[in-house]
């Protein structure tokens, strides 16, 4: 066979303008994870309605809300060596339907112990969402504008979650907890034909694992690439052991920066998840009424929205990522701790919420943008899914630990100044992550099948 011309996929996408196939990818991925922020906190805004109509303890509210948490840490590890064997699409398109179906499910429980059992099957398939979109997006981006771009499509999270807010406060005077959870799992069931359809497969997965050359031209042709007849789409990836999955992630120098990203992850859950699912209980025993504590914790994560663009924006102007997440996890802190100390009323309250959720939410989503950086295409799945699925043990104590919190530390606002400490230790965190030193050697896809002449 006659020698080709060699295209280094991630060289080509880095080096080109972003395409609009690229825009509908980041679209796309967007609308999903928005599916995923109003999901990750309806449990938290339907809370006093749920524990008022079933009469519930707070114990048992945070068995319902670490149910969900657990859910999602596990399918989070399962899906990320599956993704990175079966697809980024496959894997996504189950995850999305596996969540849609048993939100709606959620519906027709009839005690706290269904509704938990119910909730840990819908965070089986939210697991898979947030790690596979974030790895999607990753590999159709150029690295110029990467941080920028999947924080931009992380910022549907934090709208989703925020928008919760607001809706939940327009369906629970009317329709009741129920109508709220029957919005978060009908969405993204009648999205999913439309993503079946228009949502492709990574170029870089691909390659790496060795796709026909014509199908790889094939999906590069729709982001305006044109190639000669027979053209080889190779990739520049550091040689990795031939171990498990998982266990990638500890060799060649990869293990110190998996360990500070996992223990990155869980600090921010932890603050994160905790406001998320109790916010609106703490707002309500300060007196205000059900539908503007739900308001007040919806603007949480639309600080988020604008944190994340923020965070996003300065990670790849001065390429110091790492400092600029430390940064707002730390300014976060400070905001948590002023929460505390200070007797603010409630307006002055509301407006240092957002300013903390611009913070601790714009880092977070920063980390997003930071992880995939960090691992070579054929564990990148694993990695981020593994720094997902760790660090939601955070989530998981904090949304168990909630109500027990709140016992210990009684007031209005003394659970800030203790979610405040976990906000500092994720500053340390990541300011002491280190990258892993390999050699990146020319990896060509083997299998040398002719793409169509354009």
């Amino acid at each position: 066979m006659n020698q080709r011309a060699a295209v280094d996929v991630k060289a080509w996408i880095d080096t080109r303008a972003i395409s609009p196939y690229q825009w509908l990818v980041l679209a796309l991925c967007s609308l999903i994870i928005l599916f995923d922020g109003y999901d990750a906190a309806v449990m938290g805004f339907i809370a006093p309605a749920l524990s008022q109509d079933w009469s519930l303890a707070p114990a048992q509210m945070g068995l319902i809300l670490g149910a969900a948490m657990f859910g999602v840490a596990l399918g989070a590890l399962v899906a990320g060596p599956y993704s990175d064997r079966l697809g980024r699409k496959r894997v996504l398109l189950v995850s999305i339907a596996s969540f849609g179906l048993f939100s709606v499910l959620c519906v027709f429980a009839r005690n706290p112990y269904e509704m938990a059992l119910l909730r840990f099957l819908t965070g089986l398939g939210l697991g898979a969402v947030m790690p596979n979109c974030v790895t999607l997006v990753s590999e159709y981006m150029p690295e110029r504008r990467r941080g920028l771009l999947i924080t931009l499509m992380y910022c549907g999270f934090n709208i989703g979650s925020g928008a919760g807010g607001f809706i939940a406060a327009g369906l629970l005077p009317h329709g009741g907890w129920k109508a709220v959870l029957l919005v978060g799992g009908l969405g993204p069931l009648l999205t999913l034909p439309i993503l079946v359809w228009l949502l492709p497969e990574s170029a870089l997965y691909m390659v790496v694992r060795n796709h026909a050359q014509g199908s790889i031209a094939g999906v590069l042709a729709h982001m305006g690439g044109t190639f000669a007849h027979g053209t080889r789409f190779v990739l520049k990836t550091p040689a990795i052991d031939n171990k498990a999955q998982v266990l990638k992630l500890f060799s060649k120098g990869y293990a110190q920066g998996t360990l500070m990203l996992w223990l990155t992850y869980f600090m921010g859950l932890f603050v994160i998840y905790l406001l998320n699912g109790w916010l609106p209980t703490i707002m309500r025993t300060s007196g205000l009424s059900l539908e503007k504590a739900a308001v007040t914790a919806g603007l949480f994560q639309l600080g988020g929205t604008l944190g994340g663009l923020l965070v996003g924006s300065l990670m790849d102007h001065f390429q110091a990522r790492k400092k600029v997440i430390g940064l707002f996890y730390l300014l976060g802190m400070c905001c948590l701790l002023a929460e505390g100390i200070f007797g603010f009323g409630p307006a002055v309250l509301g407006m240092l919420v957002f300013v903390s959720g611009l913070c601790v939410n714009g880092a977070q989503t920063g980390l997003q943008a930071f992880s995939p950086t960090f691992y070579p295409t054929d564990m990148r799945a694993t990695g981020v899914s593994w720094m997902h699925g760790i660090g939601r043990s955070g989530a998981i104590i904090s949304s168990s630990m909630g109500g027990l919190l709140l016992g210990a530390f009684p007031g209005t606002t003394s659970i800030f100044i203790v979610l405040s400490v976990p906000a500092l230790f994720a500053a340390l965190a990541i300011v002491n992550h280190r990258n892993a030193v390999v050699t990146p050697p020319l990896k060509p896809a083997p299998r040398l099948l002719e793409a169509p002449a354009r």
